[in-house]
């Protein structure tokens, strides 16, 4: 069973909810993750987040509805020393880097030092974005951090939406202590009843082909 823990300022609602933050150097297009999730649209233009931004993202699943708070930091340094409070009652992360930049999985062992210097025991998932680019820089076995620290791994593309919820997937799961807990499709919203005029219906046709004959005529 999915147990939530109320942070301070957050909005309530009626089912399970929980602070996810997402770190990783700027330009490993976290905010066009999480956005690719929120509206099913890819930014092409590159913004960096100023300080952070929260998004709520509801996922439905066979034990109900969850959803994460995604806090989606900055990734410039000179944001650096403001981020621990950032990091305040997070109860699990993604850490994300870039495999078309060796920098980004350089400083993975950094960001995740802060985190769980910050918070013990939070659930990490960590990233690698762009698999979809073909010059690519950090092969996927370069990727060894995982492994040192006992998180999860998975290479995503927020462009070609490869993998793209198997990180929120994998944490749902160590939030609720079941692995057979899985994502289900979003029930479907009930036709909105809609009221039709019968006799002005058959009056507007009636008016339509009486058009339609006098202009054959």
């Amino acid at each position: 069973m999915l147990k939530e823990k109320v942070l301070p300022n957050q909005q309530t609602v009626d089912y399970p909810s929980f602070k996810l933050v997402i770190v990783g150097d700027g330009g490993t297009r976290k905010t066009t993750f999480v956005k690719r999730h929120l509206t099913g649209e890819f930014e092409k233009k590159y913004e960096p987040t100023i300080g952070v931004e929260v998004h709520p993202l509801d996922f439905f699943t066979n034990c109900g509805k969850i959803r994460f708070y995604c806090w989606d930091t900055a990734g410039q340094e000179r944001f650096g020393g403001l981020r621990d409070g950032y990091y305040i009652h997070g109860q699990c992360a993604i850490i994300m880097f870039d495999v078309t930049a060796r920098l980004t999985y350089k400083n993975v062992p950094t960001w995740h030092r802060d985190l769980c210097r910050v918070c013990e025991n939070i659930s990490i998932v960590l990233c690698g974005n762009k698999v979809d680019v073909k010059n690519r820089q950090v092969k996927a076995k370069q990727v060894t951090f995982h492994r040192k620290k006992n998180l999860q791994y998975y290479e995503i593309s927020a462009k070609s939406n490869y993998n793209f919820e198997k990180p929120f997937l994998y944490l749902a799961r160590k939030l609720a202590g079941d692995l057979n807990l899985r994502f289900v499709e979003s029930p479907a919203l009930t036709p909105p009843e809609v009221y039709i005029d019968l006799v002005q219906q058959q009056l507007q046709d009636f008016s339509f082909l009486s058009c339609v004959f006098s202009f054959i005529a």
